[in-house]
């Protein structure tokens, strides 16, 4: 069995599953950072100054003794106040259609890069000229 897993890890699609989903998890940080960092701030510019991450409705009552702000949803969410936070909801939808537009691409030029390799083959290889060439003096 040991050798078998052995087998298994040293195949190459093991390996480069393992370097992508190292690298995927790069990237979704990345992808994350733009939502939130980048492009939400500007969404939010041009809808007056609205910030998607702040959106939300409470469902319960604000435990006694919390002293801070009814209107931040992090503290809110720190003191335990059960809350829909369907900004943040926006702000992952948002940041899945990014991400699943820029694998979308790489897919796309990928599947042009190897569909060029496989429409240029040259000729016959020399294992069937060779073949040919054995028929051909047998024929004789």
């Amino acid at each position: 069995m040991l050798n078998e897993f052995k087998a298994f890890i040293a195949k190459g699609n093991v390996l480069d599953l393992a370097v992508a989903v190292i690298i995927g998890g790069a990237f979704g940080t990345i992808v994350s950072s733009l939502t939130e960092d980048v492009i939400m701030p500007v969404v939010g510019a041009i809808f007056g100054g609205l910030d998607f991450s702040a959106l939300f409705v409470r469902l319960g009552s604000v435990p006694e003794g919390y002293a801070g702000s009814l209107t931040d949803y992090a503290a809110l969410k720190e003191a335990g106040v059960p809350m829909l936070g369907y900004g943040a909801f926006i702000t992952a939808a948002i940041n899945f259609l990014i991400l699943a537009f820029i694998i979308f691409l790489l897919v796309r030029t990928a599947n042009k890069l190897i569909a060029k390799k496989e429409e240029a083959p040259a000729g016959p290889s020399e294992e069937v000229v060779l073949l040919r060439e054995i028929r051909d003096s047998l024929k004789k």
